[in-house]
């Protein structure tokens, strides 16, 4: 099921139920619909994802699973001569 929160989020990201079903190509009423269920469908969530940045994973983590995590800076490493003098 996804998250009631995901689906508004995208919503307003997009600017408003009319927006996103028009940056989809769809009727307002079937982003009414996914909203009221708190679903949405499997075939749109890629679509959803590159037209308001609601990751997939917070569209649908049920098919998606969690986040990965985040790549970051690699913890810094010492260089041998300063592992020696420790």
């Amino acid at each position: 099921m996804t998250d009631i929160n995901a689906i508004q989020k995208a919503i307003e990201v997009a600017g408003g139920l009319s927006a996103l079903a028009s940056k989809l190509g769809i009727k307002p009423p079937s982003v009414h619909e996914w909203k009221a269920r708190g679903r949405i469908p499997a075939e749109r969530v890629l679509d959803i994802e590159a037209a308001t940045g609601v990751t997939r994973y917070e569209l649908r983590p049920d098919i998606y699973g969690a986040a990965p995590p985040k790549r970051g800076k690699k913890p810094a490493t010492h260089s041998s001569s300063e592992q020696k003098a420790a």
